[in-house]
């Protein structure tokens, strides 16, 4: 089992960790120095236990905000999933709109083929 030294509030402390965990144990012995150095800086030297005890609950608040937030965010994903698929209704073009667009066309390339008989004239 690897020991590892890690930094908590500027103490040092001697941790045990499985194999292949240690990135876990300094992730959230960084976590607890996180919380622990605004601590310090208010009340300055506290005990071991009470700087550990507060860090510890000031990591606990955070996370239960994010699991509220997370039990909100999937009972909003669950109630989207649920909603019924609906589909929208596509804009058909009457076929006399299809018909008047081609009338429209015809007459601007007759228009144009004027225009260029003159322009050579």
């Amino acid at each position: 089992m690897p020991d590892l030294e890690v930094t908590i509030g500027g103490r040092q402390f001697q941790v045990s960790c499985q194999p292949g965990e240690e990135h876990f144990l300094r992730s959230a012995a960084a976590m607890l120095d996180t919380e622990a150095a605004p601590l310090i800086a208010q009340m300055g030297r506290l005990p071991e236990a009470k700087m550990l005890l507060m860090a510890g609950l000031l990591l606990a608040d955070k996370t239960a905000a994010l699991e509220d937030e997370l039990r909100g965010i999937r009972a909003k994903v669950a109630e989207l999933e649920a909603r019924p698929v609906t589909t929208r209704d596509v804009a058909v073009i009457p076929p006399q709109i299809s018909e008047t667009l081609a009338e429209i066309a015809a007459r601007a390339e007759a228009m144009a083929a004027r225009v260029e008989e003159k322009a050579r004239a």
